[in-house]
């Protein structure tokens, strides 16, 4: 394999709402599209960024089927839900509708234990002939995936091919990297780890400043990889106030993703509730972000 299954940068897309809080299908191709133009490999639809669990079950699906018609690069589903046989459903129906692989959260709520945690995943990953990617992010579910079943996972189920990291733990992502199979991946679920992961063995990202600086986040995993470290560094300098800007106490992901798209002219609207809309401040602080990018960091906006 010459690269990453799934490419280097995987945006977690946000997802278009019009202006009655309905999803926007038409937007969503919009800024798919656009951001498979401006540096995304892949993109992932209905994950934490694209608000999945405040949509319905069929909003899911016509977003996914859209966003596999309208691009190349690959599009994963996060199918995953608090309930083993509603993924087993969802990661069905995504299979169905044309997408390439399916990114798999842990159960959130219900905290379930390691034992609960391995079995859910097993039987989602049975129920598909899809790559899997699993997402392990205990600051919104509750729960992480211990190393130990990671590997588990990865040396038994042939189809879990990866994991989104969003552990904020070099170390355990180390371990993980050094004892699973050459062929499983780990991918940086958390834009300001990614230096520190891709140290480890991270092939690349699933990222939220994509959105808006794309081409900056691939040449900072393309220098690390070919060993100009000192050029991946300063190009990670260059992203620290995208990295502040993209989650806060005030302004949670994904609020800053979604003010960042309207002010590149991306038809995106609000969030929805619990999180939205965003008050008018955020959007003069997106503003003022992508003002001070340079053309090195930020692709160019709508026109």
């Amino acid at each position: 394999m010459s690269g990453p299954r799934f490419g280097a940068v995987v945006t977690a897309i946000v997802t278009p709402f019009d202006d009655d809080g309905a999803v926007d299908l038409d937007a969503a191709v919009t800024l798919a599209r656009w951001l498979a133009d401006h540096g995304s490999d892949g993109l992932v639809v209905t994950g934490t960024t694209g608000e999945g669990p405040a949509l319905t079950d069929d909003e899911r699906i016509e977003l996914w089927r859209a966003v596999a018609d309208a691009v190349t690069v690959p599009v994963l589903a996060g199918t995953g839900t608090a309930g083993t046989d509603h993924s087993v459903a969802m990661t069905r129906a995504a299979e169905s509708v044309g997408v390439d692989g399916i990114l798999l959260v842990t159960p959130y709520y219900n905290r379930p234990p390691q034992s609960g945690i391995a079995e859910h995943f097993r039987q989602v990953a049975a129920a598909t002939s899809l790559p899997v990617v699993l997402y392990d992010i205990p600051v919104r579910t509750g729960r992480r995936i211990a190393p130990e079943v990671l590997v588990e996972l990865a040396t038994d189920v042939p189809n879990i091919v990866a994991v989104k990291d969003a552990t904020g733990d070099p170390a355990g992502a180390a371990q993980v990297v050094a004892t699973t199979p050459d062929h499983f991946e780990v991918y940086s679920g958390d834009d300001a780890m990614t230096l520190p992961l891709l140290a480890v063995g991270a092939v690349g990202l699933v990222s939220v400043a994509s959105h808006w600086a794309g081409p900056a986040l691939g040449r900072m995993i393309a220098d690390f990889a070919r060993g100009d470290h000192d050029s991946a560094r300063l190009a990670n300098a260059s992203l620290l106030a995208s990295y502040r800007f993209e989650t806060s106490e005030r302004f949670p992901n994904p609020l800053p993703a979604k003010a960042a798209c309207r002010a590149l002219g991306l038809p995106v609207g609000q969030c929805r509730l619990p999180l939205g809309p965003a008050p008018a401040d955020l959007d003069a602080e997106a503003a003022r972000l992508v003002a001070s990018l340079d053309a090195a960091v930020a692709p160019h906006a709508v026109a």
